[in-house]
């Protein structure tokens, strides 16, 4: 057989998946694979839903594609508006894309425009934290910290100004609100020294991602960073890519903390992976401003396409029909107590962290000195692999700055019933079970740590 045309990143060959139903998947051998991490973490309602199915079909049925420049589409103004209810209308306008990269980009750019309707053109710098993951496109990659990957485009992405967020974990403050406020002393810092007149917007997630394994933020931190935007005059983004449409427990990630942000930029969940759709919310009055100066001099072929559109507003209504917030707080609790458990049984557990459906592990050479295992050994890969032999997939990334550190995530569908997450943490362990032996196996004897 001709080798595949396809290219991604590197790697071994993968298995061809044949079908999936709920929170499974099966390969053309017929071995069966629990989602325990939504796929990117966007297959939020599982797989092969009927009701889901449905609605494309009756939106095939009328019309798949219209041009927004020449029409528009009932199915995009009520996805619209429904987003626009699920902030409480504190964010009234919205702007669709088809991806996480694209919002964020779309995000960026409104944002700048903003500032150029208002007279304010030196502003052209973002703020943003190290470590990060905002997208692969320039502009978004331009916010990212996450060093392997912007290294081979360091010199053509403008770059922002990339400061260092909380990390509950690994300071070595007396207590967390030290340690808060000295973070937020070295960010305005950091403002102050680059210029606040010219700073854009800080962007940051609420709940880290792949790029931190699931790092919170916490509401004091939060509030800091809302006070110094207004403090500087310039915006917040909120990227909710990942923790938006019900991930955290709450249809956006930012309502646990109580502060709202300028813009905010979602995709992933939105289309539940049936069909790619993102979207950017944003205050009114920025909009406003960009209109009145001749548009948003942006936009996307797809953006606001009826069937895009369709899909997304049927992932809302079947989340709000099965009361899907509720069973994430229902799941995310046991899951919490499981991966603690867990935990407590192997020492190179360092830390387990998370809000609802968005759980990370990270795993570490010594817990008492939390150093990390050296990055050659790649064992995030190694137990990301095992957990696929027993039929689990997790979702790996490295924690410090891309370079160093491991975690792996778990994010499985917020349709997942106790009876799977249970399964989930059964194939999960008997990974790590594995995953200690082959560490035990590796230790010199006597050595105390791995």
């Amino acid at each position: 057989m001709d080798p595949s045309p396809l290219f991604y990143q590197a790697g071994p060959a993968l298995p061809e998946a044949s079908h999936a139903k709920g929170v499974y998947l099966w390969d053309e051998t017929g071995k069966q694979y629990l989602d325990g991490c939504s796929g990117a973490i966007a297959c939020n309602l599982g797989h092969g839903r009927d009701d889901i199915r449905d609605a494309m079909l009756a939106q095939l049925d009328r019309v798949a594609f219209t041009y927004r420049t020449q029409f528009e589409n009932a199915p995009a103004v009520a996805l619209g508006r429904a987003l626009v209810e699920l902030t409480q209308r504190q964010l009234e306008k919205v702007f669709f894309v088809s991806s996480g990269s694209e919002a964020v980009e779309s995000a960026l750019k409104l944002a700048r425009q903003y500032f150029v309707a208002r007279g304010e053109p030196q502003r052209r710098r973002f703020v943003s934290l190290r470590p990060s993951y905002h997208g692969s496109t320039l502009g978004a990659l331009g916010v990212t910290g996450y060093e392997p990957l912007e290294a081979p485009f360091a010199d053509i992405t403008l770059g922002s100004l990339k400061v260092a967020g909380p990390d509950f974990y690994r300071h070595g403050d007396a207590d967390d609100s030290l340690h808060v406020k000295r973070v937020l002393a070295e960010t305005r810092a950091a403002i102050e020294a680059a210029g606040p007149e010219t700073i854009v917007a800080f962007v940051l997630e609420p709940v880290g991602g792949a790029s931190t394994g699931a790092r919170r933020l916490d509401r004091h931190y939060l509030e800091g960073i809302r006070a110094l935007c207004d403090e500087v005059g310039c915006l917040l983004i909120l990227d909710e890519v990942l923790t938006g449409v019900g991930r955290t427990g709450a249809w956006f990630a930012y309502q646990h903390y109580g502060v709202t942000p300028d813009l905010l930029a979602t995709a992933k969940g939105l289309g539940a992976g049936y069909y790619p759709v993102g979207a950017v919310l944003a205050r009114a009055e920025i909009v406003a401003a960009v209109m009145a100066s001749g548009g948003f001099q942006h936009g996307h072929t797809y953006a606001g396409n009826p069937l895009a559109c369709a899909t997304g507003f049927a992932v809302i209504e079947a989340i709000r029909r099965e009361r899907l917030l509720d069973n994430v707080a229902a799941r995310g609790g046991e899951l919490e107590r499981g991966l603690r458990a867990l935990q407590a049984r192997y020492p190179w557990v360092g830390d387990v962290r998370g809000l609802g459906l968005l759980w990370g592990v990270e795993l570490v050479a010594d817990a008492a000195t939390k150093v990390p295992f050296p990055a050659e050994q790649n064992r995030f890969a190694r137990i990301t692999a095992l957990a696929k032999e027993e039929g689990l997939l997790i979702y790996p990334r490295r924690t410090l700055d891309g370079v160093a550190g491991d975690h792996f995530l778990v994010t499985p569908p917020l349709t997942i019933d106790a009876a799977d997450t249970a399964e989930l943490l059964a194939r999960l362990e008997r990974a790590m079970r594995r995953f200690d032996r082959e560490l035990a196996a590796a230790t010199p004897a006597g050595a105390a740590t791995y």
